[in-house]
């Protein structure tokens, strides 16, 4: 699947493989990736397309603000990320 603007992705590769991203920006075979914590709106992480695995096309206010080019806080990536990291993975107590 394409990787757009507004997905959800996982970087598989580097110190940060793991982690969840949205991705804000494509730049050919860049995309601008931030999580709102480690990697904030004002300096996104510029990663390979190689390097990130797709995880969501996520349709909420959110993604309509970034493919809109609307100003978007880190606080509103953070609780996006929140949700979807707790829809898929939730807690495992037992």
């Amino acid at each position: 699947m394409e990787i757009v603007r507004s997905n959800i992705v996982r970087s598989d590769a580097g110190r940060d493989r793991g982690k969840l991203f949205v991705v804000l920006a494509v730049e050919g075979e860049y995309l601008l990736l931030a999580d709102g914590k480690s990697r904030k709106v004002e300096s996104p992480k510029r990663k390979k397309r190689r390097h990130v695995l797709f995880v969501a096309a996520d349709e909420n206010r959110l993604s309509d603000k970034i493919k809109g080019e609307e100003k978007i806080t880190n606080s509103e990536l953070r609780r996006t990320l929140a949700a979807y990291r707790d829809a898929v993975q939730p807690d495992q107590e037992g």
